[in-house]
């Protein structure tokens, strides 16, 4: 399948991959796809989306909220917790980064079901349109249709009117 892929999707998947690295996540989901699409300017899926009002830093602050990777340091101040003096403290005795966990894990990091099933959906797409390779506007169209996944959830919090998105992307692809 990935034979398929335009060089521009492959790099929406190998963006994927980053984003989750950068999140310092473990699985590849939905919400990196859909974080790797914001990421490559100019492109189809990008346009369209940024034409709904979603951008890259929005998509990140949602995905960190709702996979709980967000630290709220008023919050934790607010009950008597110094974040930068934690951190301090933590990087005087085990090292600088020391609470960086993951990030910069080199290796694969592997995708989850829902991740597995867009890029499945996305070969699906691109036969519909009746077309020879998978763009990154196909991925788009397989994230809505999959519609369970983080991504599903991010656009859908965002105010995002998901048939008219689909009908948008359709209409760019077939330009």
């Amino acid at each position: 399948m990935f034979e398929r892929f335009t060089p521009e999707a492959r790099q929406v998947v190998e963006g994927a991959q980053q984003e989750a690295r950068d999140l310092q996540h473990d699985r590849i989901g939905t919400e990196h796809l859909l974080l790797a699409l914001l990421t490559r300017q100019g492109t189809t899926a990008a346009s369209v989306l940024g034409r709904h009002g979603l951008t890259r830093s929005a998509v990140v602050t949602e995905v960190a909220r709702s996979t709980g990777t967000e630290l709220d340091a008023s919050a934790l101040t607010s009950i008597g917790i110094d974040l930068d003096a934690v951190r301090t403290s933590v990087e005087s005795t085990f090292g600088p980064g020391a609470l960086d966990g993951r990030r910069g894990r080199a290796g694969h990091i592997p995708f989850t079901p829902r991740a597995k099933k867009v890029l499945e959906l996305s070969l699906r797409e691109a036969i519909a349109l009746k077309s020879r390779s998978i763009t990154d506007g196909h991925l788009l169209l397989a994230l809505i249709r999959e519609g369970e996944g983080l991504a599903a959830k991010v656009l859908h919090d965002r105010g995002v009117d998901l048939p008219a998105l689909r009908d948008e992307v359709r209409l760019a692809l077939n330009s």
